[in-house]
């Protein structure tokens, strides 16, 4: 199959997985058919899902990430020793893990095209991912607590896993409470990372979007957890702090240099 011939291929699957989407018209334009593609996907349940649709849904999703192409840790230069800041795409790294900031649902997020890290992340992986995390909170039979994380296989990213975690929600104002959950984010993904040996992870900016939590404070927390796990544990976990936005980026790079 061409490139061309998956997408629609995966398109229709989708389509006629159920009754309620066969009236959905396909586009022509090649655009507008990755993002009807990436909405399906989107709003598909944890479900089975046949072996053929995975086999040029991965060849699909890895060719896509060649185009985008990857980014690894010798292509960056560190701030501060084992320390890295990335401005860009997270699904570009290829570090052992990359953090995903999570709902305490923690299948992704179900809304066509959003925005967010969560749905960037599971997009790129494929289908897989939700379906394991699914697994996951089956057995676990509770929403996910804030300032936990857990693991999974990366299926088509780059990277090897993604570590899951939720962060605090800010309605009014930042209170201790939610600068300690949010530290206690980081430092369950580095602990988690570590008990998997892992040698490198790239954390997001866990809270800042649709969470509210003000970036300056969210990255002063981050920096000064990751600083302080380091330093205690004496280990040799590499950090890339990735990070989407300019005023991100100037925060970051200001704390760090």
């Amino acid at each position: 199959m061409t490139q061309s011939e998956r997408l629609l291929y995966l398109i229709k699957y989708l389509i006629n997985e159920t009754g309620d989407l066969k009236t959905i018209d396909i586009p022509i334009d090649n655009t507008a058919q990755k993002r009807l593609l990436r909405s399906l996907v989107n709003i598909r349940p944890p479900k089975p899902i046949s072996p053929k649709f995975l086999a040029v849904q991965n060849a699909y999703l890895q060719e896509e990430q060649r185009k985008k192409g990857v980014i690894s840790l010798a292509d960056l230069s560190p701030v501060q020793p084992g320390i890295y800041l990335w401005q860009g795409d997270i699904t570009r790294l290829s570090t052992d893990a990359i953090v995903n900031a999570a709902n305490s649902a923690m299948l992704g997020c179900f809304v066509p095209c959003h925005r967010c890290i969560d749905n960037a992340i599971h997009s790129a992986a494929g289908v897989e991912l939700r379906l394991e995390c699914a697994h996951i909170m089956a057995h676990q039979k509770t929403e996910e607590s804030i300032g936990k994380a857990k693991i999974t296989k990366a299926y088509n990213l780059p990277c090897r896993y993604v570590l899951h975690t939720v962060g605090p929600i800010i309605h009014r104002k930042v209170t201790k409470e939610a600068c300690d959950l949010l530290s206690r984010c980081y430092h369950s993904c580095l602990e988690l990372a570590e008990a998997y040996q892992l040698k490198s992870v790239a954390f997001c900016c866990i809270s800042t979007g649709e969470f509210h939590f003000p970036n300056k404070k969210a990255a002063e927390i981050a920096v000064q957890t990751v600083q302080d796990y380091r330093k205690k544990n004496q280990n040799r976990l590499e950090v890339v702090f990735n990070v989407f936005k300019d005023i991100d980026y100037e925060i970051y790079k200001q704390l760090l240099e």
